[in-house]
């Protein structure tokens, strides 16, 4: 299994040290930045970066610039350190997209803490995304289905409507309850709009369309099983 990468950007070569040293013990990879720019170019050349901790004063970018920069494309975690312990410093960082805040001067071993619960988060999130069924499978951040290897191209409503099967699947749904979830409270149209777009679906779906099972009288069923 390779090892988690952490950037850390900081234009204190002993602050990175020190924070590289304890990193990694606890056996992650660490690359290192000493102002916003370089950070910026490590971050591109490296895509597989986890997590990023960031000083917020530096030369060339400071920290918020670049936390803005990276917000414009990427969801990774940034925990950001600052040495003034300002409320408004810290709705601004929140306000960016930072995950946590730590002042200085901090405990690494606190620091380190705080890493691997962000991370821990961070991964249940992504598997939280990802839908499987009898080789179905959905991606919800990339808007993309894959059926037996094969990229199936859905319109909008078609994925939210296979989505919520994906999410209860072996469950009854009446008609009612998937207008509700997937069009909304507020969508008052026929609840034939649900069978025009579930035979679309199946249609898609090719031999796996046979998983959507029609309950007479009542409306549909993710299933594998023959009822």
């Amino acid at each position: 299994m390779e090892k988690v990468k952490i950037l850390v950007v900081d234009d204190e070569s002993r602050m990175r040290k020190l924070v590289k040293d304890f990193l990694v013990k606890s056996d992650y990879v660490v690359i290192e930045a000493s102002d916003g720019s370089e950070a910026m170019d490590k971050f591109y050349e490296h895509k597989d970066i986890a997590l990023i901790i960031l000083d917020v004063m530096m030369p060339k970018m400071d920290g918020w610039e670049v936390c803005k920069e990276i917000r414009l494309t990427s969801k990774v975690p940034i925990i950001m350190l600052t040495a003034r312990g300002d409320e408004k410093d810290e709705l601004k960082g929140f306000e960016l997209g930072v995950d946590e805040y730590i002042s200085k001067p901090f405990s690494p071993r606190i620091l380190v803490a705080r890493v691997e619960a962000i991370l821990r988060r961070s991964q249940n999130k992504e598997e939280d995304n990802i839908l499987e069924f009898a080789g179905i499978h959905l991606d919800k951040n990339a808007h993309m289905v894959i059926i037996d290897g094969e990229n199936i191209d859905l319109s909008y409503k078609e994925f939210e409507l296979l989505t919520y099967f994906l999410e209860n699947k072996g469950i009854a749904l009446s008609r009612e309850k998937i207008l509700n979830n997937v069009w909304n409270y507020d969508y008052y149209g026929d609840a034939r709009t649900i069978d025009t777009h579930v035979k679309k679906l199946r249609s898609k779906m090719g031999e796996k369309g046979n998983l959507i099972k029609t309950i007479w009288g009542l409306g549909y069923k993710l299933s594998t099983d023959n009822e």
